[in-house]
């Protein structure tokens, strides 16, 4: 009997989204892999930061994100790296997603061998979050990000915050990097007609459950002055509970109180088309709309 192929997804982000020579260098290692499918890649010269989406064979998928890491810890000083997202490395975080064929215990192996891969490798220390961490409080990206990269020093002497692979001192370009094992996200941004990030931030905790919002929801406001505006800047941990249509509705909503409008929105990096179904239904008013009714569903078959 013919063993199922297991197929994983990995969303490197990686803290550079300005210079599109060494976007181009870092996932140059991504391209022309066998087992290895690189679906997008999206630098944002606002955030400094690329979103990296691969596809395939886990250990095939592994090694080639090892080589990227590997090529980023060469070519981007977080000393002097400047940006509207929080980061705390040159790889900021490797999660990874099982699709087809692979549990999350798999997963959660897999991103285990990682971390220890990329501190052999490249001396650079690593945390473990989401369904891989060690800790329950590490399962939360913000807290195991929380002082960012400058802050990291200072943070790695406490004792309860020793990474999970290396020495308690960070790479001195490199920074620290987080792997994970986790569920499909939707990485989500919605622009504010505002230049006031107050505004934004006060939405952005109005509608994340940390704040007392929607349970699936982490979110920020951050400032974009290039284009003038604010973005509620979010994470869908799970768009099957909380979809994009309510985050986008929430943030309309909270952002009438201050007399500010919703002009647009933008998906970082991939989104699963389950995600887009719901939203069409809820605009559209469809009743019995699902992935059966997608033309692209039977084609895919």
């Amino acid at each position: 009997m013919t063993q199922k192929r297991k197929i994983v997804q990995c969303v490197p982000n990686f803290s550079e989204g300005r210079d599109l020579d060494v976007v181009e260098k870092i996932v140059a290692p991504l391209r022309g892999k066998e087992g290895v499918n690189l679906l997008s890649y999206e630098p944002d010269k606002d955030y400094n930061r690329m979103v990296v989406t691969v596809i395939g064979e886990p250990q095939a998928v592994k090694a080639a994100v090892l080589e990227a890491i590997g090529v980023a810890r060469e070519l981007i000083d977080m000393t002097k790296h400047e940006g509207q997202h929080s980061r705390m490395g040159a790889t900021d975080v490797v999660p990874f997603i099982p699709i087809r064929n692979m549990s999350m215990d798999e997963a959660v192996e897999l991103a285990s061998e990682m971390g220890k891969a990329i501190n052999e490798a490249y001396d650079i220390p690593v945390f473990l979050y989401e369904d891989a961490a060690t800790k329950a409080d590490r399962k939360n990206l913000a807290k195991v990000r929380k002082g960012q990269f400058e802050g990291m020093p200072e943070k790695l002497k406490d004792p309860n915050w020793a990474p999970d692979f290396g020495k308690p001192e960070i790479h001195p370009t490199a920074g620290v990097t987080a792997v994970a094992a986790r569920k499909p996200l939707v990485a989500y941004n919605i622009d504010l007609d505002t230049t006031n990030v107050e505004i934004a931030n006060k939405i952005a905790k109005a509608i994340r459950h940390s704040g007392g919002g929607y349970r699936f929801i982490k979110a920020g406001g951050v400032e974009i002055p290039e284009r003038n505006i604010c973005q509620v800047t979010m994470n869908l941990t799970d768009y099957t509970k909380t979809s994009i249509y309510r985050a986008f509705e929430a943030v309309k909503m909270e952002a009438r109180r201050y007399g500010v409008n919703v002009t647009g929105s933008e998906v970082v990096g991939l989104v699963p088309m389950e995600a887009l179904i719901d939203a069409a239904a809820y605009y559209l008013g469809l009743y019995g709309f699902d992935m059966d009714k997608v033309l692209e569903t039977s084609l895919m078959e």
